[in-house]
């Protein structure tokens, strides 16, 4: 049964429909997604019933729902329910509203999202940002304003899709160069120079990766863009906030900060809010990407309600307070990992908030997701083409708010589903599966 497309299949296989019926062509996509779905083997497109907290209710599309320990929210600092940003959030809807009611650019800016702006300067060391309604487009926007059809994009190639969208929306011009490579990088940058002198380099990573939870050597990177005459670009969505001296990401953590040519990131990992930004030594930068990126100048801007509560979440962050609370996350990340080691199962990469737990197969990753969340834990099921062909994971998300009593009862359970799974999937015999229909529904 484990050779049926529910468990053989991947989204690539529907991705490139063809025919004359343009909405026709989608149902073979999906009447495996929904045979996926019915048979449980469909962990995506949850709902929570109530805030991201550590313990929550989550619902399925199926509508089937349980309550357990949270492990797949981006929330690393606990910051969208506590209480000095949730009264930032409602001082902010009683004084501004809930709308910006427009772009950035036509009346959208309001009192606290400039307030965000300065703040966001003062901690990045670099004076200039753009705000933006979404991480994505913060990305995006960067990448199609700064570089024209001539020029050139070397990027890491786990690099976001936010990224790679951009890139290839700008320019042919588009090498991937291997993980963290920074000899690649040099490699490429040669090459380019060696063949083009007129046209701009800009060179793509991120300041932790969140399928792999590794970061590069930025400093070397940098210098690198200044020997071949590019620039660098490090997303820093996922390590701003919630990792490094004061909160300043694996810039600060490796002294670059202020020294980096462009810094963007999102606010929806730690901040509790949507949105996004660029910072930038230039005023020029700032403005040109305002006007030519389209996600700033097309889209509305941040709610003042949304500039309120990263602003009060950028303070805590910066705080005493935002120093405690990044303690006790990485002593639950350390705690989940160790556990995980200790029962035989591997994580990724280094200590971060993001804990990439390794599976392999996709018919294993499918079975143990749906044993996990019958046994109450949940946690974000990753598969090809996000990730390799057989490099399926779980990307478990820690919080501060979570115990190391929480840590461990979630390992207990991801590892025992995984064997389980392992060995109902990949053993010689199969045995009693410890949620019943499983063989039913995916024969």
């Amino acid at each position: 049964m484990f050779e049926s497309p529910l468990y053989t299949h991947f989204v690539s296989h529907y991705a490139q429909p063809t025919g004359p019926d343009l909405l026709g062509r989608t149902e073979p996509f999906f009447a495996w997604q929904d045979a996926r779905r019915q048979a449980g083997l469909w962990p995506y497109s949850r709902s929570l019933d109530a805030a991201p907290r550590a313990a929550c209710a989550v619902r399925g599309e199926t509508g089937a729902g349980a309550v357990g320990l949270n492990f797949l929210s981006q929330d690393y600092l606990s910051l969208s329910t506590h209480p000095r940003v949730v009264e930032a959030a409602h001082r902010a809807l009683r004084d501004h509203g809930l709308h910006s009611a427009g772009s950035a650019m036509l009346g959208g800016n309001t009192a606290p999202s400039l307030v965000l702006e300065d703040a966001l300067a003062e901690a990045l060391h670099m004076p200039h940002v753009a705000l933006f309604s979404t991480g994505w487009g913060a990305g995006f926007a960067t990448i199609t304003a700064l570089v024209r059809p001539g020029d050139h994009v070397v990027m890491d190639t786990l690099a976001h899709a936010c990224l790679q969208a951009g890139a290839a929306a700008a320019t042919r011009n588009v090498v991937r160069f291997r993980h963290l490579d920074n000899e690649a990088v040099r490699r490429h940058l040669r090459k380019i120079r060696s063949r083009d002198a007129q046209n701009a380099i800009l060179v793509v990573t991120e300041g932790l990766f969140s399928m792999d939870s590794d970061v590069p050597a930025i400093e070397e990177l940098q210098g690198i863009c200044r020997e071949w005459g590019a620039t660098l670009l490090v997303d820093a969505a996922h390590d701003f906030g919630a990792m490094g001296p004061r909160g300043t990401g694996s810039v600060g953590a490796q002294a670059m900060l202020g020294k980096v040519d462009l810094v963007m990131g999102a606010f929806s990992k730690t901040f509790g809010s949507n949105g996004g930004f660029l910072a930038t030594h230039s005023p020029a930068v700032r403005q040109f990407v305002r006007v030519f990126g389209g996600p700033h100048i097309f889209s509305n801007a941040l709610s003042p309600l949304q500039a309120a509560v990263v602003t009060e979440s950028l303070r805590i962050v910066r705080s005493a307070e935002g120093d405690e609370l990044r303690e006790r996350l990485f002593e639950n990340i350390g705690t989940l990992r160790g556990e995980l080691h200790r029962r035989g199962i591997e994580t990724l990469g280094a200590p971060s908030p993001v804990v990439p737990v390794a599976i392999g197969g996709a018919p294993v990753a499918r079975v143990a997701a749906r044993m996990i969340f019958d046994h109450g834990v949940f946690v974000n099921l990753v598969e090809y083409p996000a990730v390799p062909l057989r490099g399926s994971r779980f990307r478990m998300q820690v919080m501060a708010d979570h115990s190391r009593e929480q840590a461990r009862a979630a390992a207990a359970v991801v590892a025992e589903a995984i064997h389980d799974a392992r060995a109902l999937v990949e053993g010689p015999h199969a045995f009693a599966v410890p949620f019943a229909g499983l063989q039913q529904t995916a024969a």
